[in-house]
Order: structure tokens, then sequence, then C-alpha cells
């Protein structure tokens, strides 16, 4: 899969101290236009390209579907450049009927160019859907309450950064304790950093990446649309939450463990 990539511009000063982008401007250009050399060479190889939109988008899912998918090749990123490439009317479009299948690149959107058949390709993806944990920003989908009581999964070290994060916690005897019945989040409700944190510390994976099929070029020149052919998920209102597996007998895992949480990665 290529993943293209936004073009950054950077300034720099010359001997006389101007600043130039000619240079930088010049790789832009040459990245664009061998980007559409390969998108074009795709199109004349593959005997289908399918436009596709990405739910709840992650790299690291995306990377795995690549590999899954290595016969093939994914496209996503850049739409103006896959557009150019590829034709956005009909006086410009590289095959017939291409410019199409371009007017559906807009937003989280891509291109797969594959020989796999109309049914394997819808099949598989009306099937794949992959379990994450929820990102601050995000509409919650679902009620999410914990239970009271210890939380001895936790090592107390933790207690005091549990407190910062909203949880109506103290020590007894040493352990953790959540001292009355806690609402994360109602469904409906904008996730705030601490609540997406509370959640991925509680294992409790929210999100769904998925990738919805939506058109269909054939290198016969035919092209199709199609509609949400996947089921809603259904899942309940509201959950209730017990402590997390327990946690090694080691201050380090958890502290490392609240890093991660709390950086901001694209995974």
């Amino acid at each position: 899969m290529n993943i293209i990539r936004e073009e950054t511009i950077s300034l720099f000063e010359n001997n006389n101290g101007q600043v130039s982008l000619t240079q930088t401007r010049k790789k832009g250009l040459e990245l664009k236009q061998k980007v559409i050399e390969e998108l074009r060479n795709c199109a004349d190889v593959y005997a289908r390209i399918f436009t596709f939109s990405i739910h709840n988008m992650r790299n690291s899912k995306l990377k795995d579907l690549r590999q899954t998918w290595r016969h093939s090749r994914f496209y996503f990123g850049k739409n103006k450049v896959m557009a150019v490439a590829l034709g956005r009317g009909v006086e410009d479009e590289y095959k017939e009927n291409l410019h199409k299948l371009t007017r559906k690149l807009q937003g989280q959107t891509g291109l797969l160019f594959t020989n796999s058949s109309r049914k394997e390709v819808l099949e598989f993806f009306s099937k794949y859907s992959e379990d994450d944990f929820a990102r601050s920003g995000r509409m919650a989908s679902q009620t999410v309450v914990l239970e009271e009581g210890s939380l001895k999964s936790f090592p107390h070290s933790m207690e005091p950064y549990l407190r910062k994060l909203g949880l109506p916690t103290k020590l007894v005897k040493g352990v953790i304790t959540l001292t009355r019945e806690y609402t994360v989040c109602e469904a409906g409700e904008i996730l705030t950093p601490e609540k997406a944190t509370i959640l991925k510390l509680f294992g409790y994976k929210m999100a769904q990446f998925r990738v919805s099929i939506e058109s269909m070029w054939s290198n016969d020149g035919t092209y199709e649309v199609f509609t949400n052919r996947r089921p809603e998920t259904v899942v309940p209102s509201q959950v209730h939450l017990k402590a997390p597996p327990k946690m090694e007998e080691d201050d380090d895992v958890p502290l490392l463990q609240m890093q991660q949480i709390e950086s901001d990665d694209d995974d």
C-alpha cells in the first residue's frame, strides 16, 4: 500500500539570507508525478479498482490489511493527486469512465487496485472489522459504568493517577478501591482524554476499524456504485465493567502503560 502524504514545504536561507522554495517545490512536483505514474500503471495492470472509505482510521490496522491483501495495491491519502492521475472528467480520464470513480474520492477515501473478483472483495469487506480503543474527541457509542469495589488489578502506586482521571478511588488496606459506581461516559457524548484513558485502562474497546466498499470500476469500462451492504453492529446500550485482569507486580509496567496511553500516537 502506498500512503500518499501531505507535501511539506520547508523554508531555508541561501547565502544571501533570502528564503528559497525552489528545491522543495521541485521535489514535491517530482513526488506527485511519480505517484501519478504509479496509479496509471496500476490501472493498466489490475482488472478492477474499488473506492473504499475507512471508519475509525488506525494506521496499524491499515498496515495489517495491506499485508492480508499483498496481492493488490492500496492508495490512501491524497485525493486530489489520485483524481488527477485517473481523470476528473471525460476529457482527461485515463481510461473510459474512470472519472466516475474519482468523484468518490472525498474525505477518508482510498483506492484498491486488485485482480480479485467483485464477489471476493465485497464478501471479505462485508465481514471484516477490528475492535480498538476509542479516542478522545469521538462520540461514545455506549454508556459505560464501572462497578463499585476493589481494583486489585492496579498496583497501589496508581491510585493518585486514577483519582486525577476523575475516578472516586481510595486506598483500603493497600488496595485501590472504587468507592461508588462510576459512569465513565454516556452514549452520545464526546469522549474527553480522561474518559478515553479510563476505557483503555479497563481494557474496553468501543471503536471498530472497518472498511466500506463504495464503488467499482472494471477494465472493460463499466462502473458500479454499491449501497451499504454491511448490517449495523448491534451493541448493548449500556455496559458494566469490573476491574481488568491483574497487572504484573512491577510498578514499572503500569507506569509504562500510562505513558503509552497518554501519548497521542497514530496507532
